[in-house]
This record gives structure tokens, C-alpha cells and sequence, in this order.
């Protein structure tokens, strides 16, 4: 077997269980040593190759899964797509060197909650790990403009409702949650609760027939929410 494990499940509830996929131990050494530098955050398991990233998911179900995109025996497209049909609540944040749309729109399509990139900086990874770790979309404002480009020219059957359908503040939560905030980061900003958060999202989605997460960012992408880091493009008209 090609991964292994480390102290198993964490008695903190508060303590987030992420799994490392990277065929670089010396990758996967750093990020070990960046994750298990946080107090929220423990490093679980660790695989080397894609099937060993689709085992660990399955017998350690991780928060969160950080996958290499480009991987032996099955790539991580490939693996993730598995992962997220096995193990739905498992969280897959792909960890790349590729920048180009077709890569990161396939991983996003299949089933991954975000993309970072090998040469950010270490506080991106872990920024983006509790991020799609309370369900929200984390995009490296880097390759944002990217994965605009591969909406852009994928088909859709979303149809693009202009946002003037939404007031304000939904539209101000739907443009932060298609950035990569979570829940608990739009409440705590807004001065609102997250349950009421997480109403103005669904009264958001519902107007504009987005039935799930790769629905929400297809509708930033063609609003142009994506452009600039953590999503420059929304507006001020919540500040």
C-alpha cells in the first residue's frame, strides 16, 4: 500500500483531519509540517499515488483531502471523481502546478472544492483548507481568471439571470461564497448569524436556479465576481 497513516482519528472535534496526496515526499513532508503547525489542523494520512489517495479517503474520512493534481496509477481528475462518489462528505482541495482552464475546470467538475497553487504562499493552503473545510469554494486568486475562461467556454444549462433579480445582500453573500468564503467568514464580516447567512444563500441560489456549488461559481464566472483576489469584482455596496 502506497499511503500511510499517522495517529489515526483526533479526539478534538475542533480539529480539522486532512489527508496529504502528493507523490513527492518531500511535498508532502512541508505541507505535514504546515498543516500540523496549525491548532485547528491535523495531518491523518498521507498517499502517494491517486488509488492510495482513494483508500486513505475511504478508511480515515478525512475533512479534507489535499490532492496533487498530477499523480501515478490514477490522476488526481480522476481520483477526486471517485472520492467524491464513495465518500460524498470528504472535501478535495487540489493542490497544482497547472494553471491552464481545461485542468482546473475537469477537477472542479469532479467534485473538487477548490484549487491552490504549489508556488503560493503557505498561508493560501491553509486559508483554503478551512475554507472548503466548512463547505464553502476556495479559488488561489491567481488561477481565477482561468477558471473564468473555462466557464466561459463551457456549455451550460444555468441560465444567467442578471443579478438585479437579488437584493443586495444576497447577492454580497452568493459573490462570497463563490470566491471561497465560508458560512462562519461571511457572518463574522456582515455581523450576521450563519444561519441567517446560509438563508440569504438559498433564497440566492433558488432566484437564480443554481442547484449546486459548480452551478455558483459558472454564475461568478460569467458575472466577472471572479476577477481579483478573493473576488475583487463584488462590489461595495455591503461595506
Amino acid at each position: 500500500m502506497n499511503d500511510s497513516t499517522t495517529d489515526g482519528r483526533h479526539s478534538s472535534n475542533d480539529v480539522l483531519r486532512v489527508v496529504l496526496a502528493d507523490d513527492h515526499p518531500i511535498v508532502r513532508e512541508g505541507l505535514r509540517l504546515l498543516v500540523n503547525s496549525q491548532p485547528d489542523m491535523r495531518v491523518v494520512g498521507e498517499a502517494a499515488d491517486g488509488a492510495a489517495a482513494c483508500r486513505a479517503a475511504t478508511e480515515l474520512r478525512p475533512d479534507v483531502l489535499v490532492m496533487d493534481l498530477s499523480m501515478p496509477v490514477l490522476s488526481g481528475a480522476d481520483a477526486t471523481q471517485i472520492v467524491k462518489r464513495d465518500c460524498p462528505d470528504v472535501r478535495i482541495l487540489a493542490l497544482t502546478v497547472h494553471e491552464e482552464s481545461l485542468y482546473l475546470t475537469r477537477l472542479l467538475r469532479a467534485g473538487a472544492s477548490g484549487f491552490v497553487l504549489k508556488r503560493s504562499a503557505p498561508e493560501e493552503l491553509v486559508r483554503a483548507v478551512r475554507a472548503v473545510a466548512a463547505g464553502g469554494t476556495y479559488i488561489d486568486p491567481s488561477i481565477a481568471g482561468a477558471v473564468v475562461e473555462g466557464y466561459l467556454g463551457a456549455s451550460s444549462e444555468v441560465e444567467d439571470l442578471p443579478h438585479d433579480t437579488l437584493s443586495d445582500r444576497e447577492r454580497t453573500v452568493l459573490v462570497r461564497v463563490s470566491t471561497g468564503f465560508s458560512n462562519k467568514e461571511i457572518a463574522a464580516e456582515l455581523g450576521l448569524s450563519v444561519k441567517t447567512i446560509e438563508t440569504y444563500k438559498a433564497r440566492a441560489a433558488e432566484k437564480l436556479g443554481l442547484k449546486t456549488r459548480v452551478d455558483i461559481v459558472r454564475y461568478a464566472a460569467r458575472q466577472g465576481w471572479l476577477e481579483g483576489p478573493r473576488g475583487a469584482g463584488a462590489g461595495s455596496e455591503d461595506r
